[in-house]
């Protein structure tokens, strides 16, 4: 990060420059306290920019399509006249921290519009199927000029619910099966899902595509409604032969204009703000008080005393806790 200041990445964001625009996100998604601080000054200053976006997360089982959808769709929104990021969030090894990040490949075609940017990411072992810093990428690209952000998430399971923390829309992608292949769809996911779209299909599998619509709407009956006025909508499709995605996008339009005339879409863009705000809380304590030698060693010595199971994890972690308290308050 020497070649560029902050300065230098700030304006490269404004303009749209879309190297510096990975430079400013790959800042961002440093771990390291210098390069927070300087994260820090650069968020401060695209953070006007920013906000006026869709914000659409999308989730699916591992080959439901995922990919071909959002390279798809993603097409179709530039064809509308939106200019588009997507944010590509790769699973990490849980042992390695490493990540494939394939989906440029994987979408080819989409990569080459000019107004689009593609930028996979490690999830690097966070929960929800999004990375740590999804939130502050997303807000370096609305800066950028980028009025639709399409988030990719890890198809990981109930965590993944989490996306709906940060997106304005959740749309599921679903494949084709039969009643017990419900079973297999988590509740959670399924209070959090604003529209379903059934991916795949095809001419020979029509009528079981109109027979799994059923089971969802059916399913659907019997969970709280997410959004007052708002009966989530089963739609059927092939992304790869760009079949229903226009209704996707009318559905999507749908339900933001009902969330702005509500009031409930700046309401939820302020809650998602304060979710943020309590993560990095957590996140900046914990770095801090591990920079005094004393309290990183006895956060080793409490750590190794859960990972022996000598003590239950979460007493460890309270003793842990109840010790800094204890010290900054004799302090």
């Amino acid at each position: 990060m020497k070649e560029f200041s902050v300065e230098k990445l700030i304006q490269g964001v404004k303009a749209g420059d879309k190297r510096l625009l990975g430079k400013a996100i790959t800042l961002v998604e440093s771990k390291k306290p210098e390069h927070r601080e300087l994260a820090e000054q650069l968020l401060k200053e695209i953070l006007p920019l920013s906000g006026k976006s869709v914000r659409i997360g999308i989730t699916g089982v591992p080959g439901a399509g995922k990919s071909t959808f959002i390279e798809n769709f993603g097409r179709l929104l530039i064809e509308k006249g939106r200019r588009v990021a997507v944010l590509a969030i790769d699973p990490s090894s849980s042992l390695h921290k490493g990540s494939i990040l394939g989906d440029k490949t994987r979408m080819e075609e989409l990569s080459k519009e000019e107004n689009a940017f593609i930028r996979p990411s490690p999830s690097s072992g966070f929960l929800g199927g999004v990375a740590n810093t999804t939130f502050e990428t997303m807000l370096i690209c609305e800066a950028a000029g980028y009025d639709t952000i399409l988030i990719e998430t890890v198809g990981v399971g109930q965590s993944e619910v989490l996306v709906s923390d940060i997106t304005d829309v959740f749309l599921f992608l679903k494949i084709i099966g039969g009643g017990d292949e419900l079973q297999g769809i988590k509740r959670g996911i399924m209070e959090m899902v604003d529209i379903i779209f059934i991916n795949k299909v095809e001419e020979d599998n029509v009528q079981k595509a109109k027979s799994t619509k059923l089971e969802l709407v059916r399913a659907l009956q019997f969970l709280p409604s997410k959004e007052k006025n708002w009966k989530v909508p089963v739609l059927l499709g092939s992304a790869l032969k760009n079949n229903g995605l226009l209704e996707a996008f009318e559905k999507i339009n749908e339900f933001i204009d009902l969330k702005v005339k509500s009031g409930t879409f700046n309401e939820t863009r302020k809650n998602q703000a304060e979710k943020r705000f309590d993560y990095w809380v957590q996140e900046y304590i914990l770095q801090r008080t591990r920079e005094n030698q004393s309290v990183e060693n006895s956060y080793e010595l409490h750590k190794k005393n859960a990972s022996a199971l000598t003590s239950n994890p979460s007493t460890e972690a309270k003793i842990f806790v109840d010790e800094i308290l204890k010290n900054s308050s004799t302090s």
